[in-house]
This record gives structure tokens, sequence and C-alpha cells, in this order.
């Protein structure tokens, strides 16, 4: 749906993105990640057509964004982080002011308008001005917006940026909804949101994509190898002792347990070794009960600092 070849966008001498390359299928939900100033919107703004870039190609639905400007912008809806509302016109005047700048036809306008105001939830609002919604409503006015001329493509930079938990969850639910019959690009900081909604990451750091793959996949290779992470009813001697049968296993890391008369442990295996079922019988045959035993993962949060400090420690 969207293809990106050798992009770059320079500042002078200044290098905002730097031979970017991704591709992203039609019906996937993208988070897009990265450090303030890391080419982030450049990017975004790019594929929406609202900048040009100094090298390479976009490509969206097989289209060059440079050939075919008009075709592509109507296939693309664009939530920037402050949504562009004009505060003094009511809901539905802005709606179908907008409408009328996406050329919807005539007869198109009032059901398109309807169900797009049911679909982000704003039905009960739409003669009410624009300067007098919370924050919450904006923000789903501005996401009606870029979904009015029925775009296949939607990009959102920071969609719920001031908004409360409640409506954090709402539009989190909304975008995953969305997500059924659009294409999504998601921009945000919140990294639980991108981990809540998205399946798939790209980050970007001092212009370059340093990342591209699905969250589990990135932790997996930042970690090396499976981890386990274990609580028993035990000594470290009896512990050590016992996994040490495991020949799968390459490191033990005790750690400091939260709970008394209990060691507390990281198991860690090969790559691509799932060490479960042997680490059990191990236990079990040792005599020593397992209270609680699970795999140690990375959050989205330390795959994105971890992967941006390393590419700041290398330049």
């Amino acid at each position: 749906m969207i293809e990106v070849t050798n992009l770059v966008r320079r500042y002078g001498p200044h290098i905002a993105v730097d031979h970017a390359n991704f591709k992203i299928e039609k019906g996937e939900i993208v988070g897009f990640l990265g450090p303030n100033g890391a080419g982030k919107s450049t990017t975004m703004n790019i594929l929406t057509g609202y900048l040009s870039s100094t090298e390479g190609s976009v490509k969206v639905d097989g289209q060059d964004i440079l050939e075919h400007p008009m075709e592509i912008k109507k296939k693309i809806g664009y939530l920037p982080e402050n949504p562009p509302l004009y505060m003094d016109m009511t809901v539905r005047e802005y709606l179908t002011f907008t409408g009328e700048i996406k050329k919807i036809p005539k007869s198109e306008k009032k059901d398109r308008l309807n169900r797009i105001m049911q679909t982000v939830g704003i039905e009960d609002v739409s003669k009410r001005l624009i300067k007098n919604l919370s924050k919450g409503y904006k923000q789903r006015v501005g996401l009606a917006q870029a979904m009015i001329g029925d775009p296949q493509v939607l990009i959102m930079d920071e969609p719920t940026a001031g908004l409360d938990p409640k409506q954090i969850l709402e539009i989190r639910d909304l975008i995953t909804a969305l997500g059924k019959d659009h294409t999504i690009i998601l921009s945000s900081h919140i990294l639980p949101e991108v981990s809540a909604v998205c399946r798939r990451v790209l980050i970007i750091n001092r212009g370059i994509i340093i990342a591209d793959d699905t969250p589990e996949n990135l932790a997996r290779h930042l970690l090396g190898g499976s981890h386990i992470f274990l609580r028993l009813d035990g000594s470290e001697t009896t512990v050590s002792k016992a996994l040490g049968k495991v020949t799968t296993i390459v490191k033990l890391d005790f750690q400091q347990s939260q709970e008394e008369g209990t060691v507390q442990l990281i198991a860690e295996a090969a790559p691509d070794t799932d060490i479960r079922r042997d680490v059990f019988r191990a236990l079990s045959a040792a005599n020593i009960p397992i209270l609680m035993m699970r795999s140690q993962d990375m959050s989205l949060e330390e795959i994105f600092l971890d992967l941006t400090t390393r590419e700041e420690a290398t330049a």
C-alpha cells in the first residue's frame, strides 16, 4: 500500500530523513516512533504530500506521490498533533466545509457526514461550536475531517495528546476499529498505547530507520535468546544444582527476591529455545516448588530506549 524508497529530506546541511526504506501493507496498523527531532513528523509530512523529498520516492497504491499528487492525497487522511479546526464553526459546518474541499459529491455528502460522525462518536455535539468542545471531542472532530474523503490510509500524529485516561482508551478503541478498513500509521510518545494498537513498529533516530519489526521480535533480538523469570521455594545452591542439569540453559542470573524464603532469577537459554518444560522437569525432580514462571519480555519503552541509546553511542 505504501512503499518508501531511499527517502531523503535535507534542510541545508542538516539531514532530517536519511535514506529511509520501508513498506506498509494494506490493512496494517504501524507505530512510528522516534525521539524529538528524529525525523518522524518530516517523514509523515512527506507521506501526506505536504513536503517534498530531496531524494527518493514515496508510492501509495502503486502511484508516485510526486507524479500523482492529487490522486494520492485523495487516498490519505491526516490527523496532525494539533487538528486544523475552525473554532467558530459548528461541528457539522466544519465537516461540511472539509467535505467541499475534498470534493465529495452533494448527493453523498449528508449520508457520509452522518456516518462518520456516528463512527467517531460526535453526533450529539454536531450543532455545537468547536471552541466549546472538550479536548477529547476536538480530537474526534479532527479525526472525522481526516476520514471525510473516505481515504484508504490514515496517518495520525499524537492522536491522544492532552487527553485524559478515559479519552485515551476511547480513541485507542476507535483506532483499532478503524484498522479493519484502513491502513494506519500512528505516531505517539505514549508507548503502551502503541503496544496495545500496533502489531508492527518503525523506529527512527537521527533520520535513520533503526528498527522495523513486531515488538515481540525486537525484544527477542535484543535479549539475545529466551529468558524465563522464576521465583522458587528453595535456596540458590539447590536451584543452581537442579538447573545445572538443563543443558540448554546458558546463564542463571540470580536477583534479590521480593518474597522471604524464596529465590528469584532469570534463566537464559540459547536463541529460539523454549526451556520451560525442561525447567519444570528439573525443578520437579529436585522437589523445588515453582511459585512463578513467565517469559521475560522487554516492554516497548525498553526496546525504544535500548535502540535509540545504542544508535547515539555509535554515532
